[in-house]
């Protein structure tokens, strides 16, 4: 708990770096003004929505007023759907959130035994079939990936639907897009943790008892090479969340990607703010639950 705490409070001057940097790229974009008011609109228009909303301003001074609005959870209205910025970042999550967690599962079943029985096979033609396939599947752009997989099983065969958010249906193509990409890092990732794990001691040990190889190489190895494993899912989730802008376009996925896609060429900057701090937020858990995870895979890890 003291490690716990510790770490969340080292978060507070991430988080108000997080704001700086936010708050100064989305105002050097332009004038939003411009957006949210026609083109015939008079300079008296203008410089009253300006008054209004507290960029005539110098910036300091609106970073201040913007830091406590962000403390009450007040990240200012979206000009073009017209509603509050955090609810309709929020409204959006549960979207992504599924396909984050559907991509995930597709890459864990991949990669875990596929990494697994290529270490095992260690220079074999299955070897190097699957470490072929993992360096092809992180070559492949996700863009590139989804278009085809929407020619090849939605446009020709008919086998599941072209775009939006539905069914169990609409979920396959989007989280194989995502996952594959994911699964082909995790899968190099696993089979050099195993290469490492099965030629120590232990390992030898453990063998030499007269263990079946799926017990040393499933509960034995597999479990000690888990934690990079560990940190590679984490940086992917929290990848995963905030990083989906394009596949999410592609397949007109109603998340949180394609609606800060659309914030940003609006230069609708509350939802960008908004949107931008909460995957900062989860970001900075997910590496916090991996830190933890560690200690219940290896009890030899002590927090000081």
């Amino acid at each position: 708990m003291k490690y716990l705490f510790q770490n969340l409070l080292k978060t507070i001057p991430v988080l108000l770096l997080i704001t700086i940097i936010v708050f100064v790229l989305v105002r050097v974009t332009g004038d939003p003004v411009s957006l949210m008011l026609p083109e015939t609109a008079t300079d008296e228009e203008r410089e009253s929505l300006k008054e209004a909303l507290g960029f005539n301003k110098p910036l300091p001074v609106q970073y201040i007023s913007y830091l406590g609005d962000l403390v009450q959870g007040d990240f200012g209205n979206s000009f073009r759907y017209q509603t509050d910025a955090l609810a309709l970042v929020l409204e959006r999550l549960p979207a992504t959130f599924e396909l984050a967690i559907a991509s995930m599962i597709v890459a864990i079943l991949i990669s875990i035994p596929l990494g697994i029985l290529s270490a095992v096979k260690r220079n074999s033609f299955m070897d190097l079939f699957i470490t072929g396939g993992a360096v092809l599947g992180r070559a492949m752009p996700s863009f590139w990936l989804g278009i085809m997989l929407i020619l090849l099983f939605a446009v020709n065969a008919h086998f599941f639907p072209v775009s939006g958010r539905g069914g169990f249906l609409h979920l396959v193509l989007p989280a194989l897009t995502l996952g594959t990409g994911i699964a082909a890092e995790m899968t190099r990732l696993i089979r050099s943790s195993m290469l490492e794990i099965l030629g120590q001691d232990f390992i030898r040990t453990a063998r030499s008892k007269g263990l079946m190889e799926a017990v040393v190489v499933n509960k034995h190895a597999f479990r000690n090479a888990l934690i990079p494993v560990v940190t590679i899912m984490a940086l992917q989730t929290s990848t995963l969340i905030g990083g989906t802008l394009i596949t999410e376009t592609v397949f007109a996925w109603p998340g949180l990607g394609q609606l800060l896609v659309q914030a940003v060429n609006l230069r609708d900057m509350a939802v960008v703010q908004a949107a931008t701090f909460l995957i900062a937020i989860f970001v900075i858990l997910s590496n916090l639950i991996a830190d933890l995870v560690y200690r219940l895979l290896d009890p030899r890890i002590k927090y000081e």
